[in-house]
């Protein structure tokens, strides 16, 4: 199976993929965070590395999504192919920070692989409000993410929010403010119980 988190800049997806692993002993996909080549480039010039960071996240998503659809093992997916394509990109070109030039290069690219491409087994949303994810970011001191401005943070929840609102597959999604799966183990069983409900057809004893 494969199992995907979707969620805003620090919404909690990479501990949530974390805990779910450990919980149901799934196999991790983390995001490409700490070696990727461009991020700090593009969080210091949004406009100029757009195309750049945006490309090489399809690609590596892309190579997993594929590699995830040969496994016979179940996968946790931390941040999906569907959210650079659906958010990131459209979110960029919408505030002017990829030309129309680069973004038609880019759709084209990416509707030509979900032609390959089918939605997970489970997609987990991690709902968060602005507030929140710059208080999860501050927490977590990544020097290159301190410049995230605010109304980029914002338009990128919209998108999330209007792609979450259409999205056709098996679906939950966790409040992110009020459900603080990292630090209460209650609260990480109220996801696990959806999760079993979704995947198993198992509900909680009462």
């Amino acid at each position: 199976m494969h199992i995907a988190i979707a969620g805003n800049i620090g919404s909690g997806k990479t501990t949530l993929t974390r805990l779910l692993a450990h919980r149901y002993g799934w196999t991790p996909r983390f995001e490409p965070v700490d070696n990727n080549p461009y991020l700090a480039d593009f969080y210091a010039d949004m406009a100029r590395w757009s195309f750049n960071l945006q490309i090489y996240f399809l690609n590596k998503r892309f190579k997993e999504v594929v590699e995830i659809s040969k496994s016979s093992e179940t996968i946790i997916q931390d941040r999906t192919i569907f959210e650079d394509a659906c958010i990131f990109a459209p979110n960029l070109h919408g505030q002017g920070m990829m030309s129309d030039r680069d973004f038609d290069n880019y759709s084209d690219l990416f509707n030509l692989m979900m032609s390959l491409v089918k939605l997970p087994d489970l997609m987990i949303y991690i709902r968060s409000t602005i507030p929140n994810l710059v208080a999860q970011i501050q927490k977590r001191g990544r020097d290159y993410e301190q410049t995230i401005r605010l109304d980029y943070l914002e338009g990128l929840n919209k998108r999330y929010e209007d792609w979450i609102s259409t999205y056709k597959g098996n679906l939950i999604i966790v409040d992110g403010d009020n459900i603080k799966f990292g630090d209460n183990p209650s609260d990480l069983q109220k996801i696990c119980d959806q999760i079993d409900a979704k995947l198993f057809g198992l509900f909680p004893m009462s």
